[in-house]
């Protein structure tokens, strides 16, 4: 069947969405078509708008309309307490649990040669600078449980261990609620193996 030129031009701009095939972005391109012009004509405003205004935070590279973002110009998060991460999607999951009140730094992905991705992608000169500038006393390292995001985090502990500050690690285990026949080896293994007393003060 031939479509309309402009028809297919907004199928195949939909497909750049992630997970998004042929056949899911023709029934969002049909739906707004057919049942929501007004929120297609909302959807296409809202989009060139953030396109066009939304760049990234000077200090933490997290995605914002400002210089600084709502979290570095936050006065009372505590700025020496600097968690790394891997994408503002890993943010939004870290703030949503309401129980980390430092600041971040955005990787915006992970180390990969075979990708170009190497240090300058990652912007780990700024980074470092942070570091060096005196300021940080602890360093999460929470990239993600992958064999990229364990090399990412390795590699920037091994660029800071002449440093002062404290270079930490998340946790990786056993989901809460979830049950041990259902977890996999590799998690079951990082749970073993960042296992903790529960006998008071051994852990001090």
């Amino acid at each position: 069947m031939s479509l309309s030129p402009l028809l297919q031009e907004l199928i195949s701009s939909l497909r750049a969405l992630p997970g998004v095939g042929p056949k899911s972005a023709q029934r969002m391109a049909l739906h707004l078509l057919e049942r929501d012009r007004a929120g297609a004509l909302a959807l296409a405003a809202s989009l060139e708008s953030a396109v066009e205004r939304i760049g990234e935070c000077e200090r933490c590279r997290n995605l914002s309309e400002q210089a600084l973002c709502s979290i570095c110009d936050d006065g009372t998060r505590d700025r020496h307490v600097v968690c790394v991460l891997e994408s503002p999607v890993d943010l939004m999951a870290v703030e949503q649990t309401g129980g980390f009140n430092g600041v971040y730094f955005v990787l915006k992905g992970h180390l990969s040669p075979i990708d170009g991705i190497g240090p300058d992608e990652l912007g780990l000169d700024r980074l470092f600078a942070l570091v060096e500038a005196g300021d940080v006393t602890e360093l999460i390292l929470a990239t993600n449980p992958t064999v990229e995001g364990e090399a990412t985090a390795h590699y920037i502990a091994e660029q800071l261990e002449d440093s002062d500050v404290n270079i930490t690690r998340i946790a990786h285990g056993v989901p809460v609620g979830g049950e041990l026949e259902f977890v996999d080896g590799g998690t079951l293994a990082h749970a073993f193996a960042g296992r903790r007393s529960l006998r008071r003060g051994a852990d001090d």
